[in-house]
């Protein structure tokens, strides 16, 4: 069996983490960078990543998370906020940040612009957040797969209050949403789901060749 297909093995969603261990800085910043580069539509990346470290705020969160342990046991959580909303200025500040990367003329780029901007900005707000959503999705694959590489666990997690999320990270006023939430950490001895045998739909049920 390859490292790839061992790691997403070991892997699980990790119920219990061991409040005593703490994921180090240099692993954080991989984590860090790992969310960074993951693919996004035309690169766009429309939405925010935020890494919530302070205690009080992560005891507010819990209880908006229907008391699970994961969002205070664990070393640390991300909260992947999508935006709701956005105007020209998403390709805009693509853009500048493509020229000044790549120290291209602008101007060559105008014809590249306009086709994003034509395709999402003139979407509706409710189509443009779905995309944004989907789009912070592709984070959470990428963020689990890395960790895992790293024998970090994490835990993606979806059983949380999006309203109370947002009225406690102060989100609504940015245009933003609280999508998905991913605790990480090292599991607990204790906790029991880490032995189960990984149940998923067989690759000939799942995987259709055309």
């Amino acid at each position: 069996m390859n490292t790839v297909i061992e790691n997403l093995n070991w892997r699980y969603a990790t119920k219990k983490f061991d409040k005593s261990k703490k994921i180090s800085p240099e692993n954080l910043e991989t984590l860090k960078e790992a969310m960074q580069l993951t693919a996004s539509s035309y690169g766009l990346q429309p939405y925010e990543i935020l890494l919530i470290e302070n205690p009080e705020l992560r005891t507010k969160l819990k209880a908006a998370s229907w008391d699970q342990p994961q969002i205070t046991d664990a070393s640390h959580m991300v909260v992947l906020a999508n935006k709701t909303n956005f105007g020209e200025e998403l390709v805009d500040d693509y853009i500048d940040n493509v020229v000044e990367t790549r120290d291209m003329d602008k101007a060559d780029l105008k014809d590249y612009a306009d086709m994003m901007k034509s395709t999402v900005v003139s979407l509706s707000q409710e189509k443009k957040a779905q995309w944004t959503a989907k789009q912070a999705y592709i984070v959470v694959g990428n963020l689990l797969a890395a960790a895992a590489t790293m024998k970090i666990d994490a835990c993606p997690m979806e059983g949380f209050s999006n309203e109370d999320y947002n009225d406690i990270l102060e989100l609504k006023n940015k245009n933003l949403n609280a999508a998905v939430v991913i605790t990480l950490g090292y599991r607990s001895e204790d906790d029991e789901t880490q032995h189960y045998k990984k149940v998923r739909k067989s690759k000939s049920e799942l995987i259709t060749t055309i």
